[in-house]
């Protein structure tokens, strides 16, 4: 069993900062990446950024790019999320997820790439 822990969402006012962690445990498995999702009410889930876990290599959405950075630390298993800047419309429910190594060509962006989900942590930015 596979589990991915969020934490470090909350309130903050536009122009501010908050710091996500995601730490993932249990039964060990090779990743390919992790990275984040947000999903705001009344609207789908959607990509935010995801790290290439062996190369570091990271990709953004167009909305984050250059407010959001994504980095991780291999030896505690744990991706995290800086994002400064924060904006209203950056209020969401926040998903870290990672990917198994798998031999076929991955969609990184593609919410289905995805084999392990955690459970979600709330940012909310007050304008």
């Amino acid at each position: 069993q596979v589990q991915l822990v969020e934490s470090g969402g909350g309130l903050v006012q536009a122009g501010g900062s908050l710091r996500l962690s995601c730490a993932a445990s249990g039964r060990t498995f090779s990743k390919y990446a992790m990275g984040w999702f947000r999903q705001a009410p009344g609207k789908e889930r959607e990509f935010v950024t995801t790290i290439r876990w062996t190369t570091g290599v990271t990709y953004y959405a167009d909305s984050v790019k250059g407010r959001f950075t994504i980095s991780r630390d291999n030896a505690k298993n744990t991706v995290y999320l800086q994002m400064n800047n924060l904006k209203p419309e950056d209020t969401a429910v926040y998903y870290c997820a990672a990917i198994v190594v798998r031999i076929r060509p991955i969609n990184l962006w593609t919410m289905g790439e995805y084999d392990y989900w955690g459970q979600g942590t709330q940012v909310t930015v007050s304008s």
